[in-house]
C-alpha cells in the first residue's frame, strides 16, 4: 500500500482566502539567542491551507469543530479526476464514474495544477460545486466531500453551496493537493486540530491506496 500526503504546508508564502490574515510564523526563544530552545508562535485564519468547515462556519447554530465525527473523516474514499470543467455541476456528477454508494467524494479538478505550479496568488476562477450539485451530493447521501482548491463552491457562491452541504452534515475539507494522485479508491485518514468553539480547523491528510 502507498500513502499520499494531500496536506498542503503551512508558510508565510501560502495564498490564503482574500481578507483572511496571512500566515505568520514567528520566533519566540531561540538557541542561537541564548535560550534552551526554540520556540516558535503561529497565527492564521482557522481556515488556512487544507483545512475544515465546521457547520457554525455558515450556519451560525454553534456546531463547531471538535463536534466533528472523526468516524465521518476516516474511512474509504474515491477520487473523482475532472481535469477538463470549469464548475463541477449536477450534469457532469451524474456522468462521472462514481462508485455506487460513495460517502466520501474527493474531487481532483484542474485546480491542482496551481499546486504544482506553486502558485501563490489568490484564483477567482477556481474550480467548485454548483448548488444542483451541492444538491445532488446531498440526495446521495455523501457524507464528506473534498476540494483541491480553498473552497468547495465556485467563486462569490460561497454561502448557497455551503449551506446545503453543512445543512445536510456533509463534512467538507478544503485545500486538498490531491496533484500526486489519481482516480479511485482510497482509505481517508483527515485529522483537524480539535479547536473548541472553532468554525474550522487546519488538518492532516494523507490517502492509502487500497
Amino acid at each position: 500500500m502507498r500513502t499520499y500526503d494531500i496536506t498542503l504546508t503551512i508558510t508565510p508564502q501560502m495564498v490564503v482566502w482574500p481578507g483572511d490574515p496571512p500566515v505568520v510564523i514567528e520566533r519566540t526563544s531561540s538557541i542561537a539567542a541564548g535560550e534552551s530552545s526554540n520556540v516558535s508562535k503561529i497565527s492564521m485564519s482557522c481556515h488556512t491551507g487544507t483545512h475544515v468547515d465546521a457547520p457554525d462556519h455558515f450556519l451560525n447554530n454553534g456546531k463547531t469543530v471538535e463536534s466533528l465525527s472523526i468516524d465521518l473523516l476516516v474511512g474509504r474514499a474515491y477520487v473523482l479526476h475532472l481535469p477538463n470543467v470549469n464548475m463541477i455541476t449536477a450534469s457532469i456528477l451524474m456522468e462521472a464514474d462514481i462508485p455506487p454508494r460513495t460517502r466520501r467524494l474527493l474531487f481532483k479538478t484542474k485546480n491542482s495544477d496551481l499546486w504544482v505550479n506553486g502558485n501563490k496568488e489568490f484564483q477567482t476562477e477556481f474550480v467548485g460545486l454548483s448548488i444542483d450539485a451541492a444538491e445532488l451530493l446531498v440526495d446521495r447521501n455523501v457524507r464528506v466531500v473534498g476540494v483541491d482548491y480553498l473552497s468547495v463552491a465556485s467563486y462569490k457562491m460561497g454561502k448557497p453551496v455551503h449551506s446545503i452541504l453543512l445543512n445536510a452534515g456533509v463534512v467538507v475539507i478544503e485545500g486538498l493537493d490531491l496533484s500526486g494522485v489519481s482516480q479511485g479508491r482510497y482509505t481517508l485518514h483527515c485529522l483537524p486540530l480539535k479547536l473548541g468553539g472553532a468554525d474550522g480547523a487546519p488538518c492532516r491528510c494523507i490517502l492509502v491506496g487500497v
